[in-house]
């Protein structure tokens, strides 16, 4: 069609070219035809090519095809990047476990390396015990002397009822006795009676303080051994110029203080025994009263008075049995507390020896042998091997379709080949921002809006023996499929 519309068009040309080549007349006079060599040049008109305008016809209809394919293909490629959130501001993260001693002392030895795989209940770090074996015998030494006193006051207790119940019997039976000299001569016969008791009462009373004070040796026993320990110790630094001959001198000084503490406790217990003695002499006097008042028959009737005024006074019994028992009670808590003291003891003795708390590798060790370490020192942290996860900080526009158990595909830097397979677990409950050590505040100036990051909790889906290689702190990037 275009075609024959040129040829028209160069047909109509050509006409008015041969008109215009028919001799001209100027009022009606003929003028003389021009010549060939009187033409000008540009007078000659050239006919246009016919293939020039299909060529830029189909340069238009490609361009068209063209941007009609790159339209198709991006929208393909929006709808299906739509379906997808990626972040390359995430890394690896696991179970850290922090190492620290529960009791201050020097570190023994040390049986794991750095980076080192340990199983849980492995032994770690032992510490030298010498310092909390003493303690845990001063607190028996304690325990051994609260019993003492706990039996001891049982003692006195027992001594209390026994001699209040004997002088009420007593006064009951001197007033009885004013009515008559049968009844009185059986007063008399059975008040000797309680005496004896009393007497084997004090006896009694005088084998528990025994036992006490030897009980009480054990402490300044204890002493002893500290001291020697102490002084031993500073010997050895002193030979070695370590410490000033003063300080030898102050454990010299302490050791022999402790030993004369030693021979006090020891005299005690030689004055104890002497006193059972004398409570053994009495009990066998009371005897010889008892054999003495079965001799008297006839008691004066002026003891009627007196002997009711002990009855009265016997009566106070009950509140001075109150007073004893409630010494009782006061000793038994002081042996509980006594025990308890030394199961804390053997319990610090028990943490000189630290042990792995879970499965890992042994990371940032800075114990080393002959260190002093303080309760709560860092020494090392486990590393768990056995549960290893993706924290993704997503921006918060890329959450209006993520949820929790969303599959996941994850690129780790140190292994650009591999992907990894997991899930959304779960969202952090505020902003990275606002977790921070000092958040921001917008009222207290100018406000720009910043687009705020949330951690997301990444799970893997491979077995436990691909993710070995993955440690803590690796990036990674994670790409969700939200659609």
């Amino acid at each position: 069609m275009s075609d024959q519309a040129e040829n028209k068009d160069m047909g109509i040309k050509h006409d008015e070219l041969e008109d215009s080549q028919a001799e001209p007349t100027i009022g009606g006079a003929e003028l003389p035809l021009e010549t060939e060599a009187s033409r000008a040049p540009d007078a000659v008109i050239e006919p246009e090519p016919a293939g020039k305008s299909g060529k830029r016809r189909r340069i238009f209809i490609i361009t068209a095809i063209a941007v009609l394919i790159l339209s198709v293909s991006g929208l393909a490629y929006w709808i299906y990047a739509r379906q997808f959130e990626s972040t390359d501001d995430a890394f690896v993260d696991g179970d850290i476990t922090q190492v620290s001693p529960r009791v201050a002392a020097y570190v023994k030895q040390v049986l794991v390396n750095g980076n080192q795989f340990v199983h849980k209940g492995d032994l770690l770090v032992e510490l030298k015990p010498e310092d909390l074996e003493v303690r845990l015998e001063q607190a028996k030494a304690q325990l051994q002397t609260a019993q003492g006193q706990y039996a001891q006051a049982v003692a006195n207790t027992t001594l209390t009822r026994q001699s209040t119940s004997a002088t009420q019997l007593q006064a009951k039976y001197n007033v009885q006795t004013a009515t008559g000299n049968v009844q009185q001569t059986r007063a008399g016969a059975d008040a000797k009676r309680t005496q004896i008791s009393q007497a084997q009462s004090a006896l009694n009373t005088a084998q528990a303080t025994l036992a006490q004070t030897k009980a009480q040796v054990a402490q300044p026993e204890a002493d002893v051994r500290l001291a020697q320990v102490e002084y031993d110790r500073r010997r050895v630094l002193f030979d070695h110029g370590d410490i000033s001959r003063q300080s030898l001198d102050q454990a010299l000084n302490a050791l022999q203080n402790a030993r004369s503490r030693l021979d006090a406790a020891h005299r005690q217990v030689d004055a104890a025994a002497s006193r059972v003695d004398e409570a053994r002499a009495n009990v066998n006097t009371a005897q010889e009263n008892y054999r003495q008042s079965v001799a008297q028959v006839n008691v004066t009737e002026s003891q009627v008075g007196e002997s009711q005024g002990r009855l009265a006074e016997a009566n106070t019994a009950p509140q001075r049995i109150d007073v004893s028992q409630s010494q009782v009670e006061s000793s038994k808590a002081s042996v509980a507390a006594a025990e308890a003291a030394v199961h804390q003891a053997e319990l610090e003795l028990s943490y000189t020896k630290i042990y792995a708390p879970e499965d890992g590798y042994v990371t940032r060790k800075t114990v080393e042998e002959g260190q002093l370490v303080q309760v709560g020192t860092p020494l090392m942290a486990i590393s768990q091997s056995d549960e290893i996860w993706v924290v993704a900080n997503f921006k918060e526009t890329q959450l209006e379709h993520m949820q929790p158990g969303q599959h996941v595909d994850v690129k780790i830097d140190a292994f650009p080949n591999e992907s990894f397979k997991g899930h959304v677990e779960s969202f952090q409950a505020g902003t990275g921002s606002r977790f921070s050590l000092l958040p921001a505040e917008n009222a207290t100036g100018n406000f720009v809006k910043v687009v705020q990051r949330l951690p997301v909790k990444i799970v893997f889906d491979e077995p436990q023996d691909r993710l070995k290689r993955l440690f803590p702190g690796m990036s990674a990037e994670p790409t969700v499929k939200v659609l």
